[in-house]
């Protein structure tokens, strides 16, 4: 069920159960919302529960709002965002499972902040996330709790801050690509115990930065202990 309610800003709360969902979302404005609280301040969560799902969300405008938990496997997500100080908070398999998640972001603007968990000890595997950002001064913290990762993202902007975990994961891997100075970036890659057959489990992290004043972090071993 989706709910669209007038008010001054666009505003949709969700509460999904179901496979083989597709939705496609776009917002257009300012100060838009998917999830959360709504603008009386009543507690209206975005929930997502299924398989298979393709979800598409695309909001244009600044100070927008996507916030929610997801369980599902074999499904795809594609989010785009273009504006300034907009905030993403999502988590995908807080409880139950999270398998074969295939996530596309692009992001283009401004002081916009992206908070996203994908696994949580839960039953999760593989992950395929790239992220695409055009933009100063974002902050953007991402954990991924998952067997196997490909995580790619490419950074173009100035002071941009991010912080990134894997663990768990058998088959981990991160490639950044960063244009842009003084970025400050912490990347933590754990990995955990092998799938089964497997006898060597591999952590690979691929940099290409051109930045003056970057400070890069990197902490790197076969350990699902976080660091």
């Amino acid at each position: 069920n989706a709910i669209a309610q007038a008010t001054d800003d666009n505003e949709i709360n969700i509460d999904q159960t179901g496979d083989t969902l597709t939705l496609y979302i776009d917002q257009y404005g300012y100060g838009n919302k998917i999830g959360l609280d709504d603008f009386s301040s009543s507690s209206s969560p975005m929930a997502v529960t299924g398989s298979s799902l393709n979800i598409n969300i695309d909001q244009i405008g600044n100070e927008n709002l996507l916030f929610g938990t997801i369980v599902a496997d074999s499904s795809t997500y594609n989010l785009l965002f273009t504006g300034d100080s907009n905030s993403w908070d999502w988590n995908i398999g807080y409880v139950g499972s999270a398998d074969s998640s295939t996530i596309d972001v692009d992001i283009t603007g401004d002081s916009n902040t992206m908070d996203f968990d994908q696994g949580y000890n839960a039953s999760a595997e593989r992950l395929d996330m790239d992220l695409t950002l055009l933009g100063d001064t974002n902050i953007f913290d991402v954990d991924i709790d998952v067997d196997d990762a490909i995580w790619n993202f490419d950074i173009t902007g100035a002071s941009n801050n991010i912080n990134t975990m894997q663990k768990d994961g058998g088959e981990q891997e991160i490639n950044v690509t960063l244009s842009g100075d003084s970025a400050d970036i912490d990347i933590n890659q754990m990995s955990g115990t092998c799938a089964t057959g497997v006898t060597t489990c591999n952590g690979i992290i691929t940099l290409d930065v051109t930045s003056d004043n970057a400070t890069i972090q990197i902490n790197q071993k076969d350990s699902a202990n976080d660091s």
